[in-house]
């Protein structure tokens, strides 16, 4: 462990790197026209991806980070699918052509507040504009707290194969400080549930850097996910940012961890992990190693999104639902925030972008480099500007940020062509990747920790 590197630049906020450019840089100018424009361009037979956002749950988590809001009653989920839907045959009759489709994630809020009926209704939607492959991976984001046993049939009724439950901690005090109670029962009867129903693959979200959170907790609540074997895990750093999110108001600063203890805990629960058998992925991925994702990294072919990382491996992703963001071969484009905003667009049969960006090439050259460092905690200069038609020594834009970071040990440059970020160094990767960020004037508000 390097508490020193943690101590000297873990107050940074910085990037998660999960797009270039990254989403405070998108603009109005580019907009509804620009959108149809990409849509009608894609290719017949290249597969994409989608993503359908649902902004609603049923508790409010104190450090949630997501576009969500609470609601008790039905009927606003109701209404919303129903304007999913109609986005979903909106778009692929902009597309022009039955696009396929080789995954499927629904994120959020909580997806599965929609009824099994309603759940299926909108899945059927999706087959029926757009050709979902039969090895399509279609995957569900669940609040264990609240999933029946008829939400999980109608799960895997509707073709899921793929679901990420919330966990973040086991510990009763932690979960009290952030206003979210789940019994290590209530997981283990939804992991009992989803595998009865047939979705066999299961990821598990932890949180670190918690209020009240201590290292031993962190170590007890990865023996028991370890009970239940979930097939990967997301080991995700707590991004404390209540001048953005109001409700993280409510959790008493004076309880979280500090830089080195955060980077501790982090580090702990890899050990953990590893020591029982997984796979490090990147920075904070973890999978059994017959899964997909172990896969994708010892064949290069590891990528990273929206989701983090990830083996999905097509260039576009259609974005459906209130704030989602798409990504075309030209941009990208994201969608009305607001939930009646977005409703009101698709009633106009119009879709909801807002904002968007237009890559250039030296985005897409970034985009590579910051792409390959986060997935492969390497990077050779020369064969990806090569590829680009660019001078390796264009890449670098922060030099002395990459200077510091070799003379501090935590990477390693070999003939200014070759960069290897060294072992216990990893949790830095999105300092590093900073370097060659050229949108990146400075470290901003809106964005997490790097520790």
């Amino acid at each position: 462990m390097r508490s020193d590197l943690a101590q000297s630049y873990g107050h940074e906020r910085l990037p998660r790197y999960t797009s270039y450019p990254t989403a405070p840089h998108f603009s109005p100018a580019i907009g509804e026209p620009d959108y149809r424009m990409w849509l009608g361009s894609l290719p017949p037979r290249q597969p994409a991806s989608i993503y359908v956002h649902v902004p609603f749950c049923r508790s409010m988590c104190w450090y949630c980070g997501c576009r969500t809001s609470v609601t008790k009653k039905d009927s606003p989920i109701a209404v919303y699918t129903s304007g999913l839907r109609a986005e979903a045959h909106l778009i692929a009759e902009t597309i022009g052509h039955r696009l396929p489709i080789s995954h499927i994630n629904f994120g959020g809020g909580t997806p599965t507040i929609m009824t099994p009926e309603t759940f299926a209704d909108l899945v059927g939607a999706l087959r029926f504009s757009y050709f979902v492959l039969p090895d399509a991976e279609i995957a569900v984001e669940i609040d264990p707290r609240t999933l029946t046993e008829p939400i999980a049939a109608g799960l895997g009724y509707s073709g899921v194969n793929r679901a990420s439950l919330g966990v973040q901690s086991f510990d009763p005090v932690v979960q009290r400080a952030i206003n979210r109670v789940q019994t290590f029962e209530q997981t283990a009867t939804c992991v009992e549930r989803l595998r009865q129903a047939g979705v066999g693959r299961l990821n598990f979200n932890l949180i670190h850097g918690l209020p009240l959170q201590t290292m031993q907790s962190c170590l007890d609540t990865v023996a028991k996910c370890i009970e239940l074997r979930p097939d990967r895990l997301w080991v995700f750093s707590y991004a404390h940012m209540p001048s953005f999110k109001k409700h993280q108001r409510k959790i008493d600063e004076h309880a979280l961890p500090q830089t080195v203890e955060r980077h501790l805990q982090s580090e702990l629960i890899a050990e953990a992990l590893v020591d029982a058998g997984y796979v490090r992925i990147g920075f904070d991925h973890f999978a059994q190693p017959r899964d997909n994702l172990a896969a994708a990294k010892r064949e290069g072919r590891l990528r990273r999104n929206f989701q983090g990382y990830t083996d999905d491996t097509p260039e576009t992703l259609i974005g459906l639902g209130a704030s989602a963001i798409g990504r075309m071969p030209q941009g990208f484009a994201q969608n009305v925030v607001v939930t009646r905003d977005y409703l009101a667009r698709i009633a106009e049969d119009r879709p909801a972008t807002l904002k968007g960006y237009a890559f250039t090439g030296d985005d897409r050259f970034r985009a590579d480099l910051i792409e390959r460092l986060m997935c492969d905690m390497a990077l050779d200069l020369s064969k990806i500007a090569r590829s680009h038609g660019r001078n390796p020594k264009s890449a670098v834009v922060d030099r002395s940020r990459l200077d510091s970071l070799i003379a501090d040990g935590a990477v390693t440059m070999d003939g200014g062509e070759r960069l290897l970020v060294r072992k216990g160094a990893e949790f830095l990767v999105r300092t590093v990747a900073s370097a060659f960020d050229a949108h990146l004037a400075r470290p901003v508000a809106t964005h997490s920790r790097t520790v």
